[in-house]
């Protein structure tokens, strides 16, 4: 799929770029609920977004050195329990990101993706890359994650005038 890991890195930081935006929203208008995101906010599509790329923030700190990762263990245990799980586990998410401070949240949000790509240039190829059970995960929390939010954020900016 991807000649190579810097491919992929490109394609991540162009799919995250238009969230970016969620950025220059006031603290108010991110908090404001948007019937047309599935009555998320702002806040809450940060939270929901940001919160699987932490999952693989983890994962790449731990690949970058060792070639297994116990948090990448836990995520396929996840996925084994998202069809009875999916909203729970979401709903999870969603309060361990809105109990953050705004500050904190803008403060994540605008370096752990950064982090996240930072981890997977020094991960070796072959423990992400190439082994595709992890890519596929990756792909799932990044760039496919983002594109099925991209009509929320859409939602989320127009509701702020954007």
């Amino acid at each position: 799929m991807y000649a190579d890991g810097l491919a992929f890195l490109d394609e991540e930081r162009d799919a995250w770029r238009p969230f970016e935006a969620l950025l220059d929203l006031t603290d108010e208008q991110l908090s404001e609920p948007v019937e047309a995101a599935h009555g998320w906010s702002g806040r809450d599509l940060m939270g929901h977004v940001l919160g699987w790329v932490a999952v693989w923030t983890k994962i790449a700190e731990e690949l970058a050195v060792n070639p297994a990762s116990q948090a990448y263990q836990r995520q396929v245990e996840q996925n084994r329990e998202w069809d009875a799980q999916g909203d729970a586990i979401n709903a999870r998410m969603q309060e361990e990101w809105a109990a953050l401070p705004m500050a904190e949240l803008r403060r994540r949000f605008a370096s752990m993706p950064g982090e996240l790509r930072g981890y997977l240039t020094v991960v070796p190829e072959s423990r992400w890359l190439k082994d595709s059970g992890r890519l596929d995960s990756l792909l799932e929390c990044t760039t496919e994650h983002y594109e099925e939010h991209l009509a929320d954020l859409a939602a989320i900016l127009a509701a702020a005038g954007r």
